[in-house]
């Protein structure tokens, strides 16, 4: 049975945190402009650009409450399957590209500690791009009942921030909040050892809903 990682009402949507410098400035550039475009069409050139990009920011940093899937491990991220590799070391590489249309919250693939967290500077190239897994990204290790899970949080060419919710240390649930990425990316999940993959390359995956392993 499926269990709410969050007591707010299903289907709640929230802004999602640590997108405050980006969108209060363009929010208070289209309310003034609106406000001066009453008395000036010279302001609606201004004004009107202004409040869509607002109203897609509202959008893109959208972080709806989600029914948490009872599996042993669920998707961190919102996407699509680019590719599921097998690692030397006997893990399995599952990399989910996120579009700017998807929710960039990414939540935790299964409950555990924060083993560590780690920032490691990189390019901007484009998400979809195999030379991505050199850009910004931040690299998550989860003590779980499972082994050692790791997740990276990539950046790709827009999405030049990352912001970790949780620190090192940490306990988290299955399905919890752990950060976000600012507009196009994609996030790699590396299941250990003995655990096969229950997606395809090509299948849309919802964080914190979408099964990742098979039984």
């Amino acid at each position: 049975m499926p269990h709410s990682q969050s007591s707010a009402p299903r289907g709640r949507v929230r802004l999602a945190r640590g997108v405050s410098s980006w969108l209060l400035p363009t929010a208070a550039t289209a309310a003034v402009s609106l406000l001066r475009a009453r008395r000036s069409g010279r302001w609606a050139a201004v004004a009107v650009p202004a409040t869509a990009l607002t109203a897609g920011m509202l959008w893109f940093f959208r972080d709806p409450e989600r029914e948490i899937t009872d599996a042993r491990v669920v998707s961190p991220a919102d996407g699509v399957v680019q590719s599921i590799m097998p690692w030397k070391d006997g893990r399995t590489r599952v990399a989910i590209f996120m579009s700017p249309l998807n929710v960039h919250v990414n939540r935790a693939p299964l409950s555990g500690t924060v083993a560590s967290v780690e920032h490691i500077p990189g390019g901007y190239v484009p998400a979809f791009n195999k030379e991505s897994e050199h850009n910004e990204r931040v690299v998550w290790h989860f003590d779980t009942e499972i082994g050692d899970v790791e997740v990276v949080q990539i950046a790709g060419a827009v999405a030049r921030r990352i912001v970790p919710y949780v620190p090192r240390g940490c306990k988290v649930e299955q399905g919890e909040r752990i950060g976000l990425i600012r507009f196009g990316s994609r996030v790699d999940i590396y299941l250990p050892e003995g655990v096969e993959p229950a997606v395809e390359v090509g299948q849309k995956t919802t964080a914190g809903v979408t099964r990742l392993d098979r039984d």
